[in-house]
C-alpha cells in the first residue's frame, strides 16, 4: 500500500486538501494530513476547522511514497515558509520520490528548485510563482514525478490521476465510475 502526507496549513484551500485525501483513501491509499500550524488542527481559508492526523513535529516522512501540498491563500504561504515543509519536500525530492502540488502550492516546488525545466500548472495568476517551469494551463500536469493541478475545481482529476500514479488505472478507473465522476464529465 502507497503512503502519502499531506502537509495543512492555516489558510489552506478545504477543497484541494479533503478531496485528494479522499480520493486516495477510498482507492486503498495510507494517506496522511500533517498539520503545519502547531497544533493537530488548521483553520481553512473559509474557517473550516480541519482536525490533522498527526502534527508535522512529531513526524517522520521516510516511509512517504508521495508528499502532497494543497493550495489556497494564504496557505500556500504558509507552507512556503514552514521550514519542515521545505525540507521534507527537498529530500523527499531529491531521494526520487514524488510530489505534488495544487492551485497556488506549486509556488513551493518553484521556489524550491523543483519545476526547473518541467512541465506544471497553478492557479492562474500564479504563474510567475513556479520558477523555471514551463505553464501548460491544464487542469493538472504530470512531469516525471511531479505532478500540479489548477485550482479547486480540478481536484478530482488531480486526485484520480495521483491514485493512479500510486495504484494502477484500472484502480483510479473503478473509483471514477463509483463516485459518478465519469457521468459528471460525460463518459
Amino acid at each position: 500500500m502507497a503512503k502519502v502526507y499531506e502537509f495543512l496549513a492555516n489558510g489552506t484551500e478545504e477543497i484541494e486538501a479533503l478531496i485528494t485525501v479522499d480520493i486516495l483513501r477510498r482507492g486503498g491509499v495510507d494517506i496522511k494530513m500533517v498539520s503545519t500550524s502547531g497544533s493537530e488542527c488548521i483553520e481553512s481559508s473559509h474557517g473550516v476547522v480541519i482536525k490533522c492526523d498527526q502534527k508535522i513535529e512529531d513526524s517522520d516522512f521516510s516511509d512517504a511514497d508521495m508528499l502532497l501540498l494543497p493550495g489556497g491563500l494564504p496557505g500556500s504561504t504558509n507552507l512556503l515558509a514552514h521550514e519542515g515543509v521545505r525540507k521534507a519536500i527537498s529530500e523527499h525530492y531529491a531521494a526520487g520520490k514524488k510530489v505534488g502540488a495544487i492551485c497556488a502550492a506549486p509556488m513551493v516546488l518553484g521556489d524550491l528548485g523543483i519545476l526547473k525545466g518541467k512541465k506544471a500548472t497553478c492557479y492562474p495568476g500564479c504563474e510567475k510563482d513556479m520558477i523555471g517551469a514551463e505553464y501548460t494551463h491544464e487542469l493538472y500536469t504530470i512531469d516525471g514525478n511531479v505532478i500540479t493541478g489548477e485550482g479547486p475545481a480540478a481536484t478530482f482529476p488531480y486526485a484520480y490521476a495521483i491514485l493512479e500514479m500510486l495504484t494502477n488505472k484500472e484502480t483510479a478507473d473503478k473509483l471514477k465510475e463509483g463516485m459518478m465522476f465519469n457521468h459528471l464529465i460525460g463518459k
